[in-house]
């Protein structure tokens, strides 16, 4: 979509982004703007071109719009400056960063400029917890390269063939967590436990589905014992059972609003449960209602793309 108005404008950035205002720089005017959008599975996919603004996203958005995503922003043309909580990176073509909805953040723009915008919602991510703005030069070899390379090269393909760059979207996961780990590796504020919790996320991530998974596996899996699972686990303030589970409504929640037609019992299987019954159960302790209810609102439009609930928040 285009844009001439700052109104529109940031009506456009909450309905494919997330609640923002936005104040076009002084002398500016008239304003003007496009977004295009694509998502699948909650994890959306947008294209930012634009005159230079200000961005922001306060504490009153917030509780307006409580969207819990990580979004990832690759600049490609222009310049920008990113803050949260304290901390700022300067965006230059070829720079990544990464931004947490649930805190307030600004971005500056002093001129025109482009980006790709990755949003990821949170329940993707568990354990995954992020510090201010973290930002990422993009070097001509190095892995944040090719990632980077990858997400643009969906940007682009989602003009010609959005079927396709839709289904290559979730891909973008795995490898955005891998970025993150890439540049918290050597940081000294991050413990070997914190790594160790979050390949434990991950692998759990990458295997809820699975009916039989259990801790001998996912200790396994990970290379630790179940006790450094379990001490893991506790020092996030949960258990593996309610991670396994909230991560199966989360996929739930994904076959409910893009496969309508799908059976109860069918999206119960494929989401690792052991039936509709199991399925409906924890999808009311987790999203507080039950499948049923979150498929209507789907289809009206009123659902919330992440798993929402007093276990998430």
């Amino acid at each position: 979509m285009a844009t001439e108005d700052t109104g529109n404008w940031a009506d456009a950035i909450r309905d494919a982004l997330v609640a923002c205002s936005s104040r076009p720089a002084k002398g500016e005017e008239p304003f003007a703007g496009r977004l295009e959008h694509a998502a699948l599975g909650g994890i959306g996919l947008s294209t930012v071109v634009s005159g230079p603004q200000q961005v922001a996203r306060t504490s009153r958005l917030i509780a307006r719009d409580r969207r819990e995503l990580l979004l990832v922003n690759i600049q490609t043309e222009g310049q920008s400056l990113a803050r949260q909580d304290g901390r700022s990176a300067t965006l230059l073509p070829g720079t990544m960063t990464f931004l947490d909805s649930t805190r307030p953040f600004m971005l500056e723009f002093s001129g025109s400029f482009s980006q790709v915008v990755v949003q990821i919602p949170r329940a993707l991510l568990p354990g995954r917890s992020l510090v201010g703005v973290t930002a990422l030069e993009l070097d001509d070899h190095g892995p944040g390269r090719l990632v980077a390379d990858f997400l643009l090269g969906l940007g682009r393909q989602r003009r010609n063939e959005p079927g396709v760059a839709a289904a290559l979207l979730p891909h973008a996961v795995g490898l955005l967590e891998s970025v993150l780990d890439l540049t918290t590796r050597d940081s000294a504020t991050q413990t070997s436990a914190e790594l160790t919790s979050q390949r434990i996320h991950r692998f759990v991530r990458q295997h809820a589905h699975d009916p039989s998974l259990d801790a001998t596996g996912v200790a396994a899996g990970c290379g630790c014992s179940r006790r450094t699972l379990y001490r893991a686990l506790a020092a996030d303030g949960q258990t593996l059972t309610t991670l396994i589970r909230r991560l199966r409504v989360a996929r739930a929640q994904r076959l409910l609003r893009d496969r309508p037609t799908l059976t109860l019992t069918a999206v119960a299987v494929q989401s690792g449960f052991g039936g509709a019954a199991q399925l409906h159960r924890a999808f009311q302790s987790v999203a507080g209602m039950t499948p049923g209810t979150y498929r209507a609102a789907a289809m009206d439009g009123e659902a919330s793309p992440t798993v929402v609930g007093s276990e998430v928040r």
